[in-house]
Protein backbone atom coordinates (compact mmCIF):
# COMPACT_ATOMS: atom_id res chain seq x y z
CA UNK A 1 0.00 0.00 0.00
CA UNK A 2 3.16 2.53 0.36
CA UNK A 3 3.20 4.89 -2.38
CA UNK A 4 5.72 6.72 -4.39
CA UNK A 5 6.38 9.95 -3.40
CA UNK A 6 5.68 11.36 -6.57
CA UNK A 7 1.62 10.00 -6.91
CA UNK A 8 -0.69 12.85 -5.49
CA UNK A 9 -3.11 11.43 -3.26
CA UNK A 10 -6.96 12.19 -2.76
CA UNK A 11 -8.00 12.22 0.49
CA UNK A 12 -11.51 13.07 1.76
CA UNK A 13 -14.16 13.02 4.45
CA UNK A 14 -17.25 13.23 4.82
CA UNK A 15 -19.49 15.84 6.95
CA UNK A 16 -22.97 15.68 8.02
CA UNK A 17 -25.16 16.85 10.60
CA UNK A 18 -24.62 16.01 14.32
CA UNK A 19 -21.49 14.27 13.84
CA UNK A 20 -18.57 14.46 16.42
CA UNK A 21 -16.10 17.11 14.88
CA UNK A 22 -13.40 15.24 16.23
CA UNK A 23 -13.71 12.37 14.54
CA UNK A 24 -12.70 14.57 11.12
CA UNK A 25 -10.54 17.14 12.72
CA UNK A 26 -8.48 14.94 14.51
CA UNK A 27 -7.96 12.51 11.41
CA UNK A 28 -7.14 16.27 9.08
CA UNK A 29 -4.97 17.54 11.68
CA UNK A 30 -2.75 14.44 10.57
CA UNK A 31 -3.67 13.44 7.20
CA UNK A 32 -3.72 17.11 5.54
CA UNK A 33 0.18 17.14 6.41
CA UNK A 34 0.87 14.14 3.95
CA UNK A 35 3.05 15.15 1.55
CA UNK A 36 1.87 15.37 -1.94
CA UNK A 37 -1.49 15.04 -1.21
CA UNK A 38 -4.78 17.33 -1.43
CA UNK A 39 -7.72 16.69 1.42
CA UNK A 40 -11.36 17.65 0.10
CA UNK A 41 -14.00 18.51 3.21
CA UNK A 42 -17.06 17.23 1.57
CA UNK A 43 -20.86 16.89 2.17
CA UNK A 44 -23.89 16.21 0.54
CA UNK A 45 -24.51 19.93 -0.67
CA UNK A 46 -22.05 22.67 0.57
CA UNK A 47 -24.43 24.08 3.47
CA UNK A 48 -22.78 24.69 6.66
CA UNK A 49 -23.41 21.86 9.24
CA UNK A 50 -23.33 21.93 12.99
CA UNK A 51 -21.84 19.08 14.72
CA UNK A 52 -23.27 17.13 18.46
CA UNK A 53 -22.01 20.14 20.28
CA UNK A 54 -22.79 23.07 17.91
CA UNK A 55 -19.55 23.56 16.01
CA UNK A 56 -19.82 24.98 12.33
CA UNK A 57 -18.32 23.08 9.70
CA UNK A 58 -18.66 23.47 6.10
CA UNK A 59 -18.33 21.36 2.70
CA UNK A 60 -15.96 22.60 0.18
CA UNK A 61 -17.25 20.20 -2.46
CA UNK A 62 -20.25 18.13 -2.71
CA UNK A 63 -20.31 14.32 -2.69
CA UNK A 64 -21.31 14.31 -6.31
CA UNK A 65 -18.15 16.72 -7.34
CA UNK A 66 -15.33 14.53 -5.13
CA UNK A 67 -13.00 12.89 -7.09
CA UNK A 68 -11.98 9.16 -7.03
CA UNK A 69 -10.57 9.36 -3.34
CA UNK A 70 -7.24 7.46 -2.12
CA UNK A 71 -8.57 7.38 0.74
CA UNK A 72 -12.00 8.23 2.35
CA UNK A 73 -12.53 9.41 6.02
CA UNK A 74 -16.11 8.85 7.50
CA UNK A 75 -16.56 9.88 10.90
CA UNK A 76 -19.10 9.33 13.86
CA UNK A 77 -21.37 11.07 15.87
CA UNK A 78 -25.17 10.94 16.65
CA UNK A 79 -25.82 12.01 12.85
CA UNK A 80 -24.41 8.81 12.73
CA UNK A 81 -28.15 7.09 12.67
CA UNK A 82 -29.15 9.49 10.13
CA UNK A 83 -26.31 8.55 7.84
CA UNK A 84 -26.98 4.33 7.98
CA UNK A 85 -30.50 5.23 6.34
CA UNK A 86 -29.18 7.53 3.85
CA UNK A 87 -29.23 6.07 0.41
CA UNK A 88 -26.74 8.85 -1.20
CA UNK A 89 -24.08 8.88 1.76
CA UNK A 90 -24.24 4.74 1.65
CA UNK A 91 -23.81 4.91 -2.17
CA UNK A 92 -21.20 7.21 -2.33
CA UNK A 93 -19.32 5.11 -0.11
CA UNK A 94 -19.82 2.04 -2.00
CA UNK A 95 -18.52 3.30 -5.20
CA UNK A 96 -15.40 5.26 -4.03
CA UNK A 97 -14.40 2.00 -2.34
CA UNK A 98 -13.76 0.44 -5.36
CA UNK A 99 -10.97 2.69 -6.37
CA UNK A 100 -9.74 3.87 -2.85
CA UNK A 101 -6.38 2.29 -1.14
CA UNK A 102 -8.28 2.92 2.26
CA UNK A 103 -12.03 3.64 3.68
CA UNK A 104 -10.85 4.82 7.32
CA UNK A 105 -13.40 4.74 9.89
CA UNK A 106 -13.85 6.29 13.58
CA UNK A 107 -15.80 6.10 15.89
CA UNK A 108 -19.19 5.30 15.15
CA UNK A 109 -18.39 6.03 11.58
CA UNK A 110 -17.92 2.04 11.42
CA UNK A 111 -21.48 1.62 11.68
CA UNK A 112 -22.13 3.64 8.95
CA UNK A 113 -19.49 2.09 6.54
CA UNK A 114 -21.55 -1.28 7.59
CA UNK A 115 -24.53 -0.14 6.32
CA UNK A 116 -22.72 -0.20 2.88
CA UNK A 117 -22.19 -4.45 3.77
CA UNK A 118 -18.56 -3.41 2.79
CA UNK A 119 -17.40 -4.81 6.27
CA UNK A 120 -19.17 -7.89 6.33
CA UNK A 121 -16.44 -10.40 7.15
CA UNK A 122 -13.98 -7.52 8.09
CA UNK A 123 -12.48 -7.55 11.43
CA UNK A 124 -12.89 -3.70 12.69
CA UNK A 125 -13.86 -1.58 16.11
CA UNK A 126 -15.75 1.00 16.96
CA UNK A 127 -16.13 3.29 20.07
CA UNK A 128 -16.82 1.11 23.24
CA UNK A 129 -20.18 2.32 23.66
CA UNK A 130 -21.17 0.86 20.19
CA UNK A 131 -19.00 -2.05 19.90
CA UNK A 132 -21.77 -4.34 20.57
CA UNK A 133 -23.06 -3.56 17.47
CA UNK A 134 -20.84 -4.46 15.19
CA UNK A 135 -21.15 -8.68 15.32
CA UNK A 136 -25.06 -8.17 14.30
CA UNK A 137 -23.78 -6.11 11.34
CA UNK A 138 -21.48 -9.25 9.96
CA UNK A 139 -18.22 -7.80 11.33
CA UNK A 140 -15.55 -9.16 13.28
CA UNK A 141 -15.27 -7.05 16.21
CA UNK A 142 -11.89 -6.56 17.10
CA UNK A 143 -11.39 -4.55 20.52
CA UNK A 144 -8.23 -2.28 19.71
CA UNK A 145 -7.65 1.40 19.59
CA UNK A 146 -6.78 0.81 15.66
CA UNK A 147 -8.16 -2.06 13.38
CA UNK A 148 -6.46 -2.23 10.18
CA UNK A 149 -8.03 -5.48 7.83
CA UNK A 150 -6.80 -5.37 3.86
CA UNK A 151 -8.31 -1.42 2.49
CA UNK A 152 -10.38 -0.64 5.96
CA UNK A 153 -8.81 0.82 8.55
CA UNK A 154 -11.07 1.41 12.05
CA UNK A 155 -10.23 3.47 15.08
CA UNK A 156 -12.28 3.31 18.15
CA UNK A 157 -13.69 6.18 20.06
CA UNK A 158 -12.95 9.69 19.04
CA UNK A 159 -9.24 10.70 20.23
CA UNK A 160 -8.53 7.28 18.59
CA UNK A 161 -8.73 9.05 15.18
CA UNK A 162 -5.25 10.49 15.72
CA UNK A 163 -3.59 7.06 16.09
CA UNK A 164 -5.71 5.68 12.93
CA UNK A 165 -4.96 8.76 11.15
CA UNK A 166 -1.06 8.28 11.64
CA UNK A 167 -1.46 4.42 10.95
CA UNK A 168 -2.98 5.40 7.65
CA UNK A 169 0.14 7.89 6.78
CA UNK A 170 2.32 5.15 7.88
CA UNK A 171 0.89 2.69 5.13
CA UNK A 172 0.95 5.67 2.62
CA UNK A 173 3.81 7.47 3.44
CA UNK A 174 5.70 5.67 5.45
CA UNK A 175 7.07 5.16 9.23
CA UNK A 176 9.01 8.80 9.15
CA UNK A 177 6.46 10.57 6.93
CA UNK A 178 4.01 9.61 9.96
CA UNK A 179 6.71 10.04 13.03
CA UNK A 180 7.53 13.77 11.48
CA UNK A 181 3.58 14.75 11.26
CA UNK A 182 3.49 13.04 15.00
CA UNK A 183 6.38 15.02 16.14
CA UNK A 184 5.02 18.69 14.59
CA UNK A 185 1.68 17.84 16.45
CA UNK A 186 3.55 17.16 19.55
CA UNK A 187 1.36 14.18 20.08
CA UNK A 188 2.82 12.60 23.30
CA UNK A 189 -0.58 12.17 25.51
CA UNK A 190 -0.31 12.12 29.26
CA UNK A 191 -3.89 12.12 30.59
CA UNK A 192 -4.36 13.14 33.72
CA UNK A 193 -6.61 10.19 34.64
CA UNK A 194 -6.61 6.67 33.57
CA UNK A 195 -10.18 6.42 32.99
CA UNK A 196 -10.17 6.40 28.93
CA UNK A 197 -11.46 2.74 28.30
CA UNK A 198 -14.31 0.63 30.31
CA UNK A 199 -11.60 -0.94 31.16
CA UNK A 200 -9.91 1.49 33.60
CA UNK A 201 -12.79 3.94 34.33
CA UNK A 202 -14.01 3.99 38.22
CA UNK A 203 -17.15 2.17 37.70
CA UNK A 204 -19.15 4.71 38.64
CA UNK A 205 -17.72 7.02 35.81
CA UNK A 206 -18.77 3.96 33.74
CA UNK A 207 -22.18 3.93 35.08
CA UNK A 208 -22.47 7.69 34.79
CA UNK A 209 -21.37 7.51 30.84
CA UNK A 210 -23.73 4.78 29.99
CA UNK A 211 -26.56 6.34 31.79
CA UNK A 212 -25.66 9.56 29.78
CA UNK A 213 -25.53 7.85 26.78
CA UNK A 214 -28.53 5.67 26.85
CA UNK A 215 -31.14 7.19 24.79
CA UNK A 216 -28.80 7.30 21.75
CA UNK A 217 -27.62 3.80 22.54
CA UNK A 218 -31.71 2.65 22.04
CA UNK A 219 -31.77 4.83 19.04
CA UNK A 220 -28.37 2.85 17.17
CA UNK A 221 -29.95 -0.02 18.47
CA UNK A 222 -33.28 0.32 17.44
CA UNK A 223 -31.93 1.47 13.98
CA UNK A 224 -29.30 -1.67 13.29
CA UNK A 225 -32.31 -4.23 14.23
CA UNK A 226 -34.26 -2.01 11.01
CA UNK A 227 -31.26 -2.52 8.98
CA UNK A 228 -30.65 -6.03 9.44
CA UNK A 229 -34.01 -7.50 9.93
CA UNK A 230 -34.23 -5.75 5.83
CA UNK A 231 -30.94 -7.33 5.09
CA UNK A 232 -32.49 -10.81 5.79
CA UNK A 233 -35.92 -9.76 3.86
CA UNK A 234 -34.01 -9.11 1.08
CA UNK A 235 -33.37 -5.25 0.99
Amino acid sequence: MLCSPDQHLQIGAILFPDMDQFDFTGPFEVLSRLPNSTFHVLGKDRSPVRDMKGLILTPEKTLAEAPQLDVLVVPGGPGQVQMMEDETVLSFIRQQSTGTKIVFSVCTGALIVAATRLLRGVKATTHWASFQFLEPLGIIPVDERVVVDGKFVSAAGVSSGIDGALRVASLLRGDSVAQEIQLYMQYAPEPPFNSGSPQSAPLHVLALAQKTGSELTKARAANIERLVADWQNGG
